[in-house]
């Protein structure tokens, strides 16, 4: 067993792009949830038994690297997958008259709390997961009509990094409830121009 106490670095930096080219890659398959988690026990896709013990706080990301051996030009990779998320933008609304704000924002909270659905918000933005199909969520906004309020389906890879860890939990620790799209067997966006390419 291998004990994992600290992330090397990132497949998507830079550096470890170059330094990767030609090495060897084995994936540790993470689904959001198990990401959440500063201790884990998993076998790696090629059956290597990982221990993960990260300080507190710290979150695994696709593409961190858990462990690198020079000599034989391996390392094993984790494989976050993460559902898309819905990105409202308020920032509109403040060239609306206060009333109109207000009422605006209030009917968002209740159309949002109706469907119980998670919510984060930062600064302009309201980040919810997907925890029902993306149809169903756009009618919803749809139906409502908000004026000065627009959205739009992101990757979840790409909220985490505005998130601390207790916003992430709630984003992607609470959104297990059934979904009905593909967007967890899409191809990772990054998979065409990456080190995924070498995986033997």
């Amino acid at each position: 067993m291998l004990v994992i106490e600290t992330i090397t670095g990132n497949i998507y930096e830079p550096a470890w792009q170059a330094r990767l080219e030609e090495a060897t890659l084995d994936w540790l398959a993470l689904d959001q949830w198990e990401a959440q988690k500063s201790r884990l026990r998993k076998l790696s896709r090629n059956g290597i038994d990982l221990a993960i013990s990260l300080p507190r706080g710290i979150l695994l990301r696709d593409g961190d690297v858990l462990v690198w051996d020079e000599a034989r030009q391996a390392a094993i990779v984790a494989r976050v997958t993460l559902k898309e998320v819905m990105v409202v933008e308020l920032g509109a609304l403040q060239t609306q008259t206060p009333d109109v704000f207000v009422r605006t924002c209030v009917e968002l909270g209740h159309a949002l709390g109706n469907q119980h659905w998670p919510a984060v918000i930062k600064g302009n933005r309201v980040f919810i997961p997907l925890t029902v199909d993306k149809k169903v969520m756009a009618s919803v906004m749809k139906t409502h009509a908000f004026r000065g309020i627009t959205y739009d389906f992101v990757p979840g890879s790409e909220v985490i990094p505005y998130l601390a860890p207790h916003e992430s939990r709630r984003l992607f620790g609470g959104a297990e409830g059934p979904i009905h799209s593909h967007v967890e067997e899409q191809e990772h966006p990054h998979d065409h121009a990456h080190p995924q390419d070498h995986v033997h």
